[in-house]
């Protein structure tokens, strides 16, 4: 049995592709706005059950949410959601494996920004369907999701700010504007140098009649109000712009058995709103997802390396085992095992860099719409998305949703 083992240690490092070079295909696809493409060709990966199928489903939702299928979108993230939260998810043998193998042995279970990211990203669904009432389920999900982690696993996460910006927007179309301040105040307790939350704040404080927060907030922002915010015959068109690439792994260049996120680099940094016969609004980031995905990355490195050490000292007795029966077969196993020690690659790969809004008050009718990329020093890169007719109803909200990629 002891000969046997190089054979099968060479046959788990060359047989198995890595997962970043099984989704490049589909990333491709998507930066050619082929979102479609990619959703066929990431769903197969999605629907085998395997140690990889969570990561597969995160990158499968997304591509079917860019292509505007949202129900379909939301059964793959609710599978996610699911998934991601079964006990006993790490299997004996599996840990074992990734101890005398690498990381990618184990069941993968997402980073905690990412399985905040699933409710966010359903919610998100949800709110495009008109679907509020299960849009708000998905944020109080988040929030019991903070809460586990507070209480169970003694570890604090500040709120997700997206996730408190699309409630606000919810609460906000349904008219409970008391609901809709809160969460804006608490998105900018979390992250003051938001700058659409200044309009946001003083529009809100008074709607829900809060005169204090408004004297406050209009005075610190240098913020009036605007007819337009309380006039029923004016609606509301609001761009949810996601913008780029999130950041990528790789092997950390100074330790390479550990993964490194590095940021991905694009030309398109924000989005002009415009609408026939009104004036252009620039989209403003609300949400990184860049910094905290590494943050989180790098906060968890010091538990990762005393694993990799525990990895490593299982892989010497291993080894030791094995040369005290044969010594040349011994140093085979330990060149084999060290060999297949490599940093874990697999990660939410498809989302963006940054979520970011647009919103402007027309008069209820029909408009034409659409978005242009914008460049750092404001020029247009060439990615849009082509003028489409927007039907805005009185008192209400028409949302869209784009993605950029270069």
């Amino acid at each position: 049995m002891t000969k046997k083992l190089p054979y099968i240690l060479i046959f788990l490092l060359v047989g198995c592709a890595t997962y970043q070079g099984k989704v490049d295909s589909a990333r491709k696809l998507m930066a050619d706005n082929n979102a479609e493409g990619a959703a066929k060709a990431l769903e197969p990966l999605a629907k085998e059950e395997d140690k990889d199928q969570l990561v597969y489903l995160f990158d499968y939702a997304t591509a079917l949410q860019v292509a505007g299928k949202y129900k379909e979108s939301n059964v793959a993230f609710l599978a996610a959601d699911r998934l991601s939260d079964l006990k006993n998810y790490h299997s004996v043998s599996r840990i074992a494996g990734s101890l005398v193998l690498n990381e990618e042995m184990v069941q993968y279970k997402g980073e905690d920004y990412e399985r905040l990211m699933i409710n966010v990203m359903a919610g998100l669904n949800f709110l495009m369907m008109g679907d509020h009432e299960n849009a708000l389920v998905e944020i109080r999900a988040l929030n019991d999701k903070l809460e586990y982690y507070r209480i169970e696993e003694k570890r604090e996460y500040e709120q997700n700010t997206m996730a408190l910006y699309l409630s606000g927007m919810m609460w906000e179309d349904d008219r409970n504007y008391d609901s809709a301040y809160i969460n804006y105040e608490k998105a900018y307790k979390r992250d003051p140098s938001i700058p659409i939350l200044h309009e946001d704040l003083v529009r809100l404080a008074r709607l829900a009649d809060r005169p204090e927060a408004y004297d406050k907030w209009r005075k610190q922002f240098g913020v009036d109000f605007k007819p337009e915010w309380k006039n029923k015959s004016f609606g509301e068109v609001i761009l949810i712009y996601q913008q780029g690439w999130g950041p990528r792994k790789y092997p950390r260049p100074e330790a390479p058995r550990f993964p490194k996120l590095f940021a991905q680099s694009s030309f398109t940094r924000t989005a002009r709103l415009d609408i026939e016969g009104r004036p252009s609004v620039t989209s403003e980031p609300v949400y990184s997802v860049q910094d905290v995905a590494i943050k989180t990355l790098e906060d968890g490195y010091a538990a990762l390396v005393a694993k990799r050490v525990a990895g490593m000292v299982t892989k010497g007795v291993v080894a030791s085992q094995v040369g005290q029966k044969n010594q040349a077969l011994g140093v085979l196993v330990d060149i084999a095992l060290n060999i297949s020690d490599r940093a874990d690659l697999r990660q939410w790969s498809t989302l963006p860099e940054t979520f970011q809004v647009a919103r402007v008050f027309v008069p209820a009718g029909k408009y034409k719409v659409s978005a242009q990329g914008l460049s750092s020093t404001g020029t247009p890169t060439g990615e849009s998305w082509p003028a489409h007719e927007l039907d805005v109803r009185p008192n209400k909200k028409t949302i869209f949703v784009w993605r950029s990629y270069h």
